[in-house]
């Protein structure tokens, strides 16, 4: 009988220590935070700044091991967009402030962190022998610009505005990246594109330069979305860009600075 009773007493010993062992395993799997995934901070911008923030997505996520950044390259109108019809978005960077007002109700204040300018690309050593804005209206010179719609569009309709040279083009892209595609696969003979895309292609193109353009000034504004998820890590990226990191990247690619 005597040995009944310890028998019972040691399996109850055992039950103890198994549930203690328990209750310490489910400590420690609260305790870690969770599943361990990263945070996911969705930026749209321009496509404009696709070199530039492609750096910046690595050296935020250099100080932040914890998020990972997602960016969505596109048209600034076609961001736009996708924003009014509901996308998840956390930052956006547009190429010109008249974009960026279209979803006013939707951003915090926004800030200029770039500028940029128009500049015509051609196919290398410009055998279409283009000078300046008014060539582009020569019909043996096959032209490609963005849409109206688009910030680098609207660019081009006030050169034409401001000098009187009105041009027509074989095509109107949706973002400057398409005219620049154009021209360096030889679709087309020029493009007007921004100066930065034009530096970022290096010898595939010629750039001409006009005096016309320096009037003619894209301010770039970014800003955290309302109703973004991650606003503290979404204000990081916005102070990344701002600061000086993001403003030697911008200038090193041929942006003006933001003052």
């Amino acid at each position: 009988m005597l040995r009944s009773k310890r028998i019972r007493q040691t399996f109850a010993a055992v039950g103890v220590v198994a549930a203690a062992a328990v209750t310490v395993v489910g400590c420690s799997s609260s305790d870690d935070g969770g599943s361990g995934e990263k945070t996911v901070l969705n930026v749209y911008a321009a496509a404009s700044l696709k070199k530039t923030f492609t750096e910046l997505e690595k050296a935020y996520e250099a100080e932040h091991s914890d998020v990972d950044v997602k960016i969505n390259f596109d048209g600034s109108s076609a961001l736009v967009n996708q924003i009014q019809q509901g996308a998840d978005v956390d930052v956006l960077a547009t190429a010109d402030e008249a974009t960026m007002n279209k979803v006013t109700d939707k951003v915090n204040p926004p800030q200029i962190f770039a500028r940029n300018t128009l500049v015509i690309v051609t196919a290398p050593g410009n055998p279409k022998h283009v000078t300046d804005f008014a060539s582009l209206r020569n019909p043996d010179v096959t032209t490609v610009v963005c849409a109206v719609e688009v910030p680098c569009g609207a660019a081009t309709a006030e050169v034409e505005k401001n000098t009187g040279v009105d041009i027509t083009p074989k095509s109107q892209e949706t973002s400057v990246t398409a005219v620049l595609t154009k021209v360096t696969s030889g679709q087309a003979d020029a493009g007007l594109v921004y100066v930065t895309d034009a530096k970022g292609a290096g010898d595939k193109v010629t750039t001409v330069v006009d005096p016309a353009f320096a009037t003619v000034v894209n301010n770039y504004p970014i800003a955290t979305l309302k109703a973004s998820k991650h606003e503290q890590q979404a204000q990081e990226f916005v102070d990344l860009v701002l600061g000086s990191t993001g403003q030697k990247i911008l200038t090193d690619a041929g942006f003006a600075a933001a003052s």
